[in-house]
């Protein structure tokens, strides 16, 4: 509790305390942030994105964990046909079908901002046990963000490399934010560019706060969320749960859902993790080794769908999708949970 005096004196934190007495100014003080889409070409030349962001191949490829309902547990053994995709409520045709087959780009993106540091001793030693369970032919890449993102390490699937990387994490700084739309749109732009073409890609962030408002000089948390689109990727997170992370966090879902309401700008995790089919898991530091490998293992076992849209305009919409089981899968396993993407971005003409 020591360090919760001075962060409530930043601007970010002391706002939602404030919103309660200015309700009547917050409209007139909002103001809206947008940007183009760019791909940072200038470090090296982009490699082929993956297929749902390709601009001249029409093939969309979704990732689809399926989990029984009352025990969470993976649901294996489907067939292609087990699947219905549905596109702007049109049914899709299941041309491609694999289950832990395509190779991970797993992206590491770690909160070095606030008063309360998620990337203790404990939460470091989960994060090695884990990643040392990924394939060999699966890569890795380390990201930290506060005021602003950083890459630590490029993909790699050299598992001492990235180790290295984790011990070089930057010292959090307790006055730095916690920038979620700057981070989340360097990390969607760093997947376009170096992501694996052929692969499944997936952001994990590690961090004590799942909601902020948006950090100025930066593209805003919508055009972020557009980027994460277009990357394909997969949004997780890891939260190691305490005290103080839950009143810190609390104070800032509390803020950020109440000058939302007036228009601010804001993104969540939680959030972008039900949108692009990912899970967020809370816990003790202590007990995150299980809950690090139980969320490897949940990524490994996900099945890869691909089809081909019948909607063949190429206006660089963002259409809906829902995928789900048959009702027969459902008769012989009962309840079960479809986490995949809610939709994706159509290639451009």
């Amino acid at each position: 509790m020591k360090h919760f005096v001075p962060a409530i004196r930043r601007y970010k934190y002391f706002f939602p305390l404030l919103l309660l007495f200015l309700l009547p100014y917050v409209s007139s003080r909002i103001t809206s942030q947008t940007r183009n889409r760019t791909v940072n070409a200038d470090k090296r030349p982009a490699t082929q994105p993956a297929e749902v962001v390709k601009v001249d191949v029409d093939l969309v490829t979704v990732d689809a964990l399926v989990l029984q309902k009352k025990t969470a547990r993976i649901v294996g053994n489907l067939k292609q046909t087990d699947f219905v995709i549905l596109e702007d409520g049109t049914k899709q045709e299941v041309t491609h079908f694999s289950q832990d087959s395509l190779p991970l780009s797993v992206l590491l993106l770690i909160d070095r901002g606030g008063c309360l540091d998620p990337f203790g001793t404990e939460v470091h030693r989960a994060a090695s046990a884990a990643l040392a369970r990924l394939k060999d032919t699966d890569e890795v890449a380390v990201m930290s963000y506060q005021d602003n993102a950083e890459l630590l390490q490029e993909f790699t699937r050299d598992r001492s490399v990235v180790e290295a990387a984790l011990e070089r994490i930057p010292k959090q700084d307790e006055w730095a934010d916690h920038c979620l739309n700057k981070a989340f749109a360097k990390a969607a732009d760093y997947m376009v560019t170096s992501g694996n073409p052929e692969g499944r890609r997936v952001i994990i962030a590690i961090t004590g706060i799942t909601r902020n408002f948006d950090c100025d000089h930066g593209p805003s948390g919508k055009a972020a969320k557009h980027s994460l689109f277009e990357s394909g990727s997969v949004v997780c997170g890891l939260i190691p749960k305490t005290p103080g992370q839950r009143m810190e966090n609390g104070l800032m879902v509390f803020g950020t859902r109440m000058a939302g309401a007036f228009g601010a700008n804001t993104l969540d995790i939680k959030q972008l993790a039900e949108e692009t089919g990912g899970e967020v898991f809370e816990e003790k530091p202590e007990q995150l080794d299980t809950t690090f490998v139980t969320l490897i293992e949940h990524l490994r076992k996900r099945y890869s769908l691909a089809f081909v849209s019948s909607n063949r305009k190429r206006d660089g919409t963002l259409r809906k999708l829902k995928i789900e089981v048959t009702p027969a899968v459902t008769k012989s396993q009962g309840k079960l949970v479809v986490k995949a993407r809610r939709g994706y971005i159509a290639p451009k003409q």
